[in-house]
């Protein structure tokens, strides 16, 4: 059967607004002809084979040129929904896969239905279980009880964002090593699994690391634990108090049913400087005839306030506001007002050195990273100083968020890098140059790779600033300069450093590592180690037609905590490559 008749036969998803809201009462208004969303390209996989995880269908769709967005595999029942950035990549999957082998299993692929909106989803339940009766449930939801069930909205919001708030601190700090030690159980497992030959290595490492496969060293705390944060993302909403225009934190999730907001005031780990600045815009919209932006109906404009700090006292702020249909001239004067209240009027008080307006509209694509900051008032930048050097830092770029734990973290990687003044420096993944700055005196040449260009200007600039001339930045993504760079360097003594985003490293990335024999030494930041666990793996697997190259193995681990009062922690991996001068290893194809 061609893949076309297939596509005939399918049931297809409500492809318009109108049709959503006849469909199923507005559950599908979300995807409307002018947003994007991944779920209007949305496929379902069946007959997969048992067994398979999370990361061996995601790579036999990057084998076969399948680039997924989203993937969520259901293994017990052997089906996965898959979705995909536009039309073109959903219909070129479908022809590559429809039909395929894997495993013995013969696969099947066929359009599936966009998810119901979470909100609207739950009012209809809520509605349907009182008779259809509208607000019934939410009216017998305010019945004495209730608030001694939830508890008082500082709770619930300290639950929300900071879940350890009422823990003391050293426990937190076990919490956090029990985290790291799961995962290097894991890798010990994976290890054994994915490299035969290192299994007699492996033996040795667990009989002297407690089953794992590298000494785990003691966990660094935080040298503060309230009030670190030098960046916060607070939603604009409806209050959960009633009070509308609310500036703050999301009780829970939109996929939950959620979008009540309350206040930071009494928040844990926002700092004293960042409510003020809060406080202060939330009093300025509260006084403009512009409603918030609702993610129900898409009506409104207020919708996102960043706030950057650094320990020089200089705050940044960032308005995200939905312009709608209004007219150049009244944004112009919004911005204005903006403008007038945090330099002349009662904003003052918020001490903004630095503000920015951000046109946020309706997605037309899967990312908003590149929205185009203008400058309203104040220094395009603030700055920071760290392990004693100045930096420099854009609305956009990257920089840690807890400073001073910050210091400890680049510090110990550091101590692990074994640096020299023959030494080259790979800093992947650099933002502002932090760490590739933080080590370039030890060294003879920084190199530095980043994908946000703001990022990479600061991190000239910065270099600039702290006289160095041995630093270069490289501006584009990992996977695509990585490589270049890596094979242009001709030092016998090459260390990486990685500090990729949550999902971590690009597969091209790694086996561009693996390739580089003269790379010897690596330090892996993950700030979210079991995301990283692929890329853990691929660099200690045994040699293969897809990964070539002698593995690593990794020496040593340790935890760093750069997010007290929450279960988040930053992890360091150091990995050397295994000699095969001096052990016999078999290669597996």
């Amino acid at each position: 059967i061609s893949i076309l008749t297939s596509l005939n036969n399918q049931e297809n998803p409500p492809a318009t607004a109108a049709e959503g809201e006849g469909a199923a009462g507005g559950l599908y208004r979300y995807i409307k002809g002018d947003l994007f969303t991944s779920e209007i390209f949305k496929v379902e996989i069946q007959n997969l084979p048992k067994y398979i995880g999370f990361n061996d269908l995601k790579k036999f769709l990057n084998k076969h040129g399948v680039n997924p967005h989203k993937i969520k595999l259901f293994s017990k029942q052997m089906f996965a929904f898959v979705t995909f950035k536009n039309q073109e990549e959903r219909d070129k999957a479908m022809k590559a896969v429809h039909g395929m082998q894997w495993k013995s299993k013969v696969l099947s692929v066929r359009l599936a239905k966009p998810k119901a909106d979470p909100i609207l989803k739950k009012r209809k339940q809520e509605e349907e279980a009182e008779g259809g009766q509208p607000g019934a449930k939410r009216a017998a939801g305010s019945q004495e009880g209730e608030e001694e069930e939830e508890g008082p909205l500082n709770i619930q919001i300290a639950n929300a964002v900071t879940p350890l708030w009422n823990v003391p601190y050293e426990e937190q700090l076990k919490r956090k090593e029990k985290e790291v030690e799961g995962v290097l159980q894991k890798l010990t497992r994976e290890i054994g699994n994915n490299n035969k030959a290192m299994l007699p290595w492996l033996f040795l490492q667990k009989e002297k690391y407690n089953k794992l496969c590298c000494p785990l060293e003691a966990i660094r705390p935080s040298p503060v634990q309230t009030e670190y944060r030098n960046k916060c993302e607070f939603v604009i909403g409806v209050g959960a108090d009633g009070e509308d225009k609310t500036v703050g934190f999301r009780l829970g999730k939109y996929k939950g049913g959620s979008c009540a907001v309350v206040s930071p005031a009494e928040t844990s780990h926002v700092s004293s400087e960042a409510k003020r600045v809060v406080q202060g815009f939330q009093q300025f919209i509260r006084t403009t005839p512009y409603a918030v932006y609702s993610p129900e109906t898409y009506e409104g404009h207020w919708r996102q306030l960043t706030v950057r700090t650094s320990r020089i006292k200089q705050t940044m702020a960032i308005v995200f506001f939905n312009p709608q249909k209004l007219q150049e001239e009244e944004i112009e004067e919004l911005k204005r007002n903006l403008r007038q209240y945090f330099t002349e009027g009662e904003g003052q008080e918020s001490a903004i050195t630095s503000l920015y307006f951000v046109r946020m509209g309706q997605r037309t694509s899967a990312g908003t990273e590149d929205l185009p900051c203008e400058h309203v008032t104040g220094e395009e930048w603030i700055h920071e100083e760290l392990l004693g050097l100045k930096f420099r830092i854009s609305p956009h770029s990257f920089f840690q968020t807890n400073t001073p734990a910050a210091e400890v973290l680049y510090s110990a990687v550091g101590e692990w890098a074994q640096l020299d003044q023959d030494s080259t420096v790979l800093d992947v993944c650099c933002g502002t140059g932090t760490i590739g700055i933080s080590l370039a005196k030890r060294v003879k040449k920084v190199i530095g790779i980043e994908l946000c260009q703001e990022a990479v200007e600061d991190a000239k600039a910065n270099a600039e600033a702290n006289g160095l001339t041995n630093v270069e930045f490289h501006c584009g993504k990992a996977e695509d300069v990585f490589p270049t760079v890596l094979n242009a360097v001709v030092s016998p003594n090459v260390t990486a450093i990685v500090d990729p985003p949550r999902a971590g490293l690009h597969s091209k990335v790694i086996l561009a590592i693996r390739r580089a024999e003269h790379l010897k030494r690596l330090i892996y930041v993950a700030c979210n180690a079991k995301a990283a666990m692929n890329n853990f793996t691929d660099l200690c697997r045994a040699v293969s037609n897809r990964v070539r190259g002698a593995p690593f193995r990794p020496v040593r681990a340790m935890a760093v905590d750069l997010f007290p009062q929450t279960m988040h922690c930053e992890t360091i991996l150091l990995f050397e490559r295994v000699d095969y001068s001096s052990e016999t290893q078999t290669t597996e194809t």
